[in-house]
């Protein structure tokens, strides 16, 4: 009997381990807040725009895209997410079109193309509980995470534009606890034809945060340095203008071994409204990790001079007690 309880034991052990969840290191790595997406439009088409190279346009998906706005564009979004968090984004994006002085009224081709881009997310949690010793409330606590980038975009030729951005990080952890880093993005993208384009971008080079916690534990603190991810993307995006269609793609992988794919699509339904979908954190190389499938709309309206437009985006979030929802306003002037 005493053997078939050994037996039975060894079994359900081994069950178990095979049964827990594969654990991705992405999933704690340093600056997760902002890899969660920009705006409701890259939201809704699961983050993988970075080969996107019309609409309105940011740097934050790749630095090489600030090029190809047609007007000054400016966009704000707010999120609603659970668990008492916040995240919101202000972007500006501008191109300049450099003339030479050799240019002619009839000859006004420009000598290059040029765009700059800016940017901020502002994420955190506020509503935390603070107790003393024997677990009573004392005080509510909030922690800020933000990242301020700008990006620079220069257009070659007709084939290939490239960009920088620098991007500033500051998180606000506890009282007098804080870190600020600086990283970089490099990004190409490559218009094979106007209906198909490439991009590569690699993000968060040098990245970092560097903690001392000596102002509250005073000689007993200590000083430490988080990595964040290098990450490269691979993406395309194909237009289908007989059905005013256009689907992207890319392909992920960073320092932590991860290999994730990412698709979207966005469809012209009449003028001026866009349907949007998309699949984000597709995990190639861990099935335990759960996707997150995503819509999302929006729709412009010219008024006076300006296009005013509105975007909203939903996605799903596993165990949460509620979905992510984006709602955002263009205004292109």
């Amino acid at each position: 009997m005493k053997k078939y309880f050994l037996i039975f034991f060894i079994v359900l052990g081994f069950t178990q381990i095979f049964a827990q969840p594969k654990f991705s290191g992405l999933n704690a790595a340093p600056g997760a807040f902002s890899r969660m997406g920009f705006n409701p439009r890259g939201i809704a088409m699961g983050n993988s725009i970075s080969a996107l190279n019309d609409g309105n346009l940011n740097s934050y998906y790749n630095p090489a895209l600030s090029v190809f706005q047609v007007d000054n564009s400016f966009t704000s979004s707010f999120g609603f997410l659970s668990l008492d968090r916040k995240l919101n984004f202000i972007n500006f994006t501008r191109r300049f079109e450099l003339y030479s002085d050799r240019d002619t009224a009839l000859d006004r081709k420009p000598r290059s193309t040029a765009g700059i881009s800016l940017g901020i997310i502002n994420s955190g949690v506020n509503k935390i509980d603070a107790r003393d010793r024997h677990g009573f409330k004392d005080d509510e606590l909030s922690t800020s995470e933000n990242l301020f980038f700008v990006g620079l975009g220069v257009k070659f030729s007709e084939k290939i534009s490239a960009g920088l951005n620098v991007k500033l990080y500051y998180y606000k952890l506890y009282e007098d606890v804080t870190s600020t880093g600086i990283g970089f993005d490099l990004g190409v993208l490559y218009t094979f034809n106007p209906q198909i384009t490439f991009s590569f971008v690699m993000a968060d080079l040098n990245s970092k945060y560097k903690w001392d916690t000596s102002p509250i534990y005073s000689t007993d603190g200590i000083t430490s340095v988080n990595l964040f991810p290098t990450t490269k993307k691979i993406g395309t995006a194909v237009r289908f203008p007989d059905i005013d269609l256009v689907t992207t793609a890319e392909f992920v992988f960073d320092s932590y071994a991860s290999r994730i794919l990412k698709i979207g699509a966005e469809y012209n339904l009449i003028e001026n409204l866009f349907l949007r979908g998309g699949i984000d954190n597709w995990f190639l190389n861990n099935k335990d990790n759960s996707i997150r499938p995503s819509f999302g709309l929006s729709y412009t309206q010219k008024i006076s001079s300006l296009y005013v437009g509105f975007e909203y985006a939903f996605v799903l979030e596993k165990y949460s007690p509620s979905d992510r929802h984006f709602i955002g306003l263009n205004i292109n002037f």
